[in-house]
């Protein structure tokens, strides 16, 4: 239960005193065995702990989704595998599952989605990382447009899009090989534009890192740079900048 809804509760004599002062009272994290759930992160910064699965111990897997699911009554996990996904889904059966940007989640029914944030991609191949991105800044309630295959080799793919990029309050801008999209688009909008190198490409790209350093030089103005392969950062980082917008309109 969220704060708020304590509050709620008590002023309309739902709860006592005592059990919303009992709600305050508790550590800001729960103590398991495998890990310290940070039960509050969602009240200090505006999200809720989010999963990294791949690595985990199934049994540790299992009892964290399980208990920020029995918590939040929603849970994002990001890097799963369908293994894991299998395994989660015998305890809780509502659980889906994207095998493309390998994001695991259960979300509430009836969610708002608000805003608008543009996920490009230089290539197809670079969907898997755009789609981590988009889902994690959709499970977190901003509307996405995703634009794909509008990298530079032929830029006139991208002008034909360009009226809706320039529309969203965030750009993000998911390329690998020499990572060019991030540029162009820094040159082309009035909005922060995320750039997230990807490890697509051929040997000198070096997993990445190509794309990656020229994101980081690059001459336009307005970009940040997150991780290579680091959809998720972007997402969020997006939906930060979204939320905000939203606000400032509203």
């Amino acid at each position: 239960m969220e704060a708020r809804e304590v509050l709620r509760q008590f002023k309309e004599g739902a709860i006592s005193m005592e059990e919303a002062e009992h709600y305050f009272r508790r550590e800001p994290f729960e103590e398991m065995e495998c890990a310290k759930l940070d039960t509050h992160r969602e009240i200090r910064s505006g999200f809720p702990e989010v999963i990294y699965c791949s690595g985990k111990a199934d049994e540790h897997l299992l009892q964290i989704v399980k208990k920020l699911y029995e918590k939040n009554g929603e849970v994002l996990g990001t890097r799963a595998s369908r293994r894991q996904y299998e395994l989660v889904r015998e305890e809780i059966p509502g659980i889906q599952y994207d095998p493309i940007s390998r994001i695991l989640k259960a979300k509430k029914p009836g969610g708002v989605k608000t805003g608008k944030i543009a996920v490009c991609t230089a290539g197809t191949a670079d969907i898997p990382v755009a789609e981590e991105a988009a889902q994690t800044a959709e499970y977190f309630g901003s509307r996405v447009e995703r634009i794909f295959d509008v990298g530079v080799s032929g830029i006139h793919r991208l002008f034909s899009r360009l009226e809706a990029i320039q529309d969203a309050n965030c750009v993000v801008a998911v390329a690998g090989m020499e990572g060019a999209l991030a540029s162009v688009l820094g040159g082309l909008v009035d909005k922060p534009v995320i750039a997230v190198p990807t490890s697509v490409g051929y040997g000198a790209n070096f997993q990445g890192l190509s794309a990656l350093l020229t994101m980081v030089n690059s001459c336009a103005n307005g970009i940040a740079v997150v991780n290579i392969d680091n959809g998720y950062g972007a997402g969020y980082i997006a939906t930060q900048i979204n939320r905000l917008a939203v606000r400032g309109n509203g």
